[in-house]
C-alpha cells in the first residue's frame, strides 16, 4: 500500500523578507490582489501560503496567512486578500496599502498542500478556496501539463468565485450553488456527477475552502471512490 508520504515533494520554506507591492487589483467585490515583489524570494511551490505581518507605531503586531495565487515562475508573488469588517489585516491591506508601499512577509509556508507536477491532481476549491489551486493551474499552463490538473472551483455566484476566468473549458467545472455556471451547469451544490468524469488513476486530490466545504466535498471525493489517503484538505474560517 503507498502512504501518504509518498506523495509529499519536497516544499521550499522562506524567512521573513520586505516585500513591494508592485500591482493592485480589485478582481471581485469585497477582496484586493496584491502582486509583491519578494526581497531574496524562495520560489514557492504551487499550494504554499505566505504570513503578512503588521506593526502598529507602538510595536502591536497583527499576522495573517494567504495562499499564494501565482505561479512559481512568476517574478511576483500574488496574494489574494478577502476582505472581512473586522479583519485587523485584511482591511488594512484592501483599503490603505498602495503601490509602492512595503509589507513584511514571510514565506513560503507549508509542505501538505503542494503540488509538484509529479501526479495527475483534481483539485476542489470553494470561494476563494481556489486560491491556492489557481496556483497549480498556473504551473501546469506554465510547464505544458495543462493536462495533470482538473480545477473545481464553487461559489454561489460567478461573481463571488476568484479567478472564474481561469476556470473555462477543458476538464475545469465551475459548480455554482445558486445560479447556473457558464456550461450550463445548473445551480446546485458539488456532487458525484460533477467529479466522475475528472476521476484518473494515482490521482491527488485537493480540497480547499470553510470547515464546511471541505468537509462536503472531501465526502463527495471519497463516495466516488478516491482513496482517502490521497485526498489534503486545507481548512479557513474566521480567526479567533
Amino acid at each position: 500500500m503507498t502512504s501518504p508520504a509518498e506523495f509529499l515533494p519536497a516544499a521550499p520554506s522562506g524567512g521573513w523578507r520586505r516585500a513591494t507591492v508592485r500591482e493592485i487589483t480589485r478582481p471581485v467585490v469585497g477582496a484586493v490582489v496584491l502582486r509583491m515583489d519578494v526581497a531574496d524570494r524562495v520560489v514557492h511551490s504551487p499550494g504554499q501560503h505566505y504570513v503578512v505581518r503588521l506593526t502598529a507605531d507602538d510595536g502591536y503586531t497583527a499576522s495573517r496567512s494567504y495562499s499564494v495565487a501565482s505561479a512559481p515562475s512568476d517574478r511576483y508573488v500574488e496574494l489574494f486578500i478577502e476582505r472581512l469588517d473586522d479583519g485587523e489585516v485584511s482591511t488594512f491591506l484592501a483599503d490603505i496599502v498602495e503601490v509602492g508601499d512595503e509589507l513584511e512577509v514571510r514565506g513560503p509556508i507549508g509542505g501538505w498542500f503542494v503540488w509538484d507536477g509529479s501526479t495527475p491532481a483534481i483539485a476542489i476549491g470553494g470561494g476563494s478556496g481556489v486560491v491556492p489551486l489557481v496556483s497549480m493551474l498556473r504551473h501546469a499552463r506554465d510547464t505544458k501539463m495543462v493536462d495533470r490538473v482538473c480545477l473545481v472551483g464553487a461559489a454561489r455566484s460567478l461573481a463571488e468565485l476568484p479567478y472564474a476566468d481561469e476556470l473555462v473549458g477543458g476538464c475545469h467545472v465551475i459548480a455554482l450553488s445558486r445560479a447556473t455556471s457558464p456550461s450550463g451547469r445548473t445551480a446546485g451544490r458539488i456532487v458525484a456527477a460533477d467529479l466522475e468524469p475528472l476521476l484518473r488513476p494515482d490521482q491527488v486530490a485537493f480540497v480547499c475552502g470553510s470547515a464546511g466545504f471541505a468537509e462536503s466535498a472531501s465526502q463527495v471525493l471519497v463516495d466516488v471512490g478516491v482513496p482517502a489517503r490521497t485526498v489534503r484538505v486545507e481548512r479557513f474560517g474566521p480567526t479567533g
